[in-house]
């Protein structure tokens, strides 16, 4: 266990009076003992408590062998594994649950534990892993550096002429080459009206002349993700799509300026849509702002209009706005940002200014 991540679950345990939790979210999991677990249908369960009485349940069929600092309970697939969870439950005390565990687990074991309290204990943990350690800011450089290699690669790919769907092929094998994993989630490569689509599939289409082409892709490195996104024009600008760049780029830079510890999430979100709303495409604005990010590509918590929690040093997140209009044209400059003591650094270092393919 990494006692230093732990002590601070702890702590935040003891403030929530959550004297218990179970902890079944793989990530969690690794982020907690350094070790990716992947359960599939099978239970998975990380029991804390505040007395020390820490156990990870697991079945036989996960040949865990090394030292992960804390006790293995081992069942198999014809026992009932949440009725040996329930013997380590202490009764009559609050219980905090992971919000990932099925409820076929859950429910059983109410039925096995009745009386007892059961509280969504992930926002305890979820809040832990917000701020980044040493060790994770490192890891998040890490994987920005090479998605920034990355993103280079594909746009000099765009000349070619290959599918979306093949552009999304090439670029596994770019991360594969630079030393990645892989994906932190499939890639969005989308030409022209396809860009006015925020999470438009890969297809069959081809890039065409006067096309933005929006390129938002994320890697895996050493188990953390990155995520950036840069809109550029095949051939030429249209004067449309100089406008609507123009407007995107200072409405991420504007978000941007006003990160540091204390300001709100809300904040950030206002700084970026109030530009783009103020020259008439708030209503092509259509998501939030960004998204927390790290072990997952989406960590708990986001950028939007109705969080009000105020940020601090180590979160790692998104600021992405767009402008959408559909069947025309989609822009769309995303980097990750590190909240420091004072104020933010960029992780992404890819160009921001209006690129044009020849």
């Amino acid at each position: 266990m990494n006692m230093e991540r732990l002590n601070k679950v702890l702590k935040e345990m003891e403030a929530a009076n959550t004297p218990q939790m179970l902890v079944s979210d793989p990530a969690a999991i690794f982020y907690l003992t350094g070790k990716w677990i992947h359960p599939g249908e099978r239970m998975l369960a990380l029991y804390i408590n505040l007395n020390g009485n820490n156990k990870l349940f697991i079945n036989e069929l996960f040949p865990v062998t090394e030292d992960l600092g804390v006790e293995k309970v081992w069942f198999n697939d014809t026992q009932d594994a949440v009725e040996i969870v329930s013997r380590y439950v202490e009764k009559d005390k609050p219980m905090g649950v992971d919000k990932n565990w099925p409820a076929r687990f859950l429910l059983r074991l109410m039925e096995l534990k009745g009386g007892s309290t059961f509280i969504n204990g992930s926002a305890i943990l979820d809040r832990v892993r917000m701020c980044k350690d040493a060790a994770e800011r490192d890891l998040m450089r890490e994987a920005s550096r090479i998605n920034d290699l990355a993103v280079d690669r594909m746009i000099k790919l765009i000349p070619e002429k290959h599918s979306e769907k093949k552009m999304g092929q090439l670029l596994l094998s770019i991360y594969e080459e630079l030393g990645a994993e892989g994906y932190s989630f499939d890639p969005i490569i989308a030409y022209g009206a396809n860009a006015a689509d925020p999470h438009h599939g890969c297809d069959n289409s081809v890039v065409k002349e006067g096309d933005s082409v929006i390129v938002d892709i994320g890697c895996v490195k050493d188990s953390y993700c990155s995520d950036m996104t840069r809109t550029v024009f095949y051939k030429y600008a249209s004067d449309k799509g100089k406008e609507i760049y123009n407007i995107v780029l200072e409405a991420n830079r504007r978000a941007i300026d006003i990160v540091k510890p204390g300001v709100r999430f809300c904040d950030i979100d206002a700084a970026a849509r109030d530009h783009i709303s103020a020259h008439g495409y708030g209503k092509f604005f259509t998501h939030r702002t960004g998204h927390s990010i790290g072990i997952e590509t989406h960590d708990f918590g986001d950028v939007s209009s109705v969080n009000t929690d105020r940020v601090q040093p180590g979160m790692i997140f998104s600021v992405e706005p767009g402008i959408y209009l559909p069947g025309e044209v989609g822009v769309r400059i995303e980097d990750l940002v590190l909240v420091t003591e004072d104020g933010c650094e960029i992780l992404n270092k890819y160009d921001k200014e209006l690129i044009i393919v020849e």
